[in-house]
């Protein structure tokens, strides 16, 4: 039977009215991070096959890798990794029922991201 009140029924959570917590958003970038690794791990694997492949074709895949732009390809991925092992980390904390209230959760929050751009750049700086 057809829904005659559809039209007339408000949306909740709606984006007019919702105001996204930091909460949510790093745990929306947990998801990209996630899915920028998978692509991070493609080009990693394009590399080892380059090699696999023969010299005049790895030095072409090599010069694509270590170029600047390769550079910083590779440096957004492992801040991609700090980040989603970060917030991996907070999340196992939560489901061990800790850390769930609302100055906690904001505190893991800030903490995963200024924790991220830390943690990269010591890795960075050591490598």
């Amino acid at each position: 039977m057809a829904d005659v009140n559809r039209g007339n029924r408000p949306l909740s959570p709606h984006l007019s009215i919702y105001r996204p917590q930091l909460t949510s958003a790093t745990s929306i970038f947990a998801r990209i991070t996630g899915v920028a690794l998978l692509g991070a791990a493609v080009l990693v694997v394009w590399w080892f096959l380059a090699a696999a492949a023969g010299p005049e074709y790895f030095d072409l895949v090599n010069g694509l890798m270590t170029s600047i732009l390769g550079d910083l390809v590779m440096f957004a991925a492992l801040w991609a990794v700090c980040y989603h092992f970060l917030s991996g980390l907070r999340h196992l904390y939560w489901d061990t029922g800790h850390g769930l209230e609302i100055e906690t959760a904001e505190k893991l929050a800030k903490g995963v991201v200024v924790g991220s751009f830390v943690l990269t750049i010591i890795i960075a700086l050591i490598v």
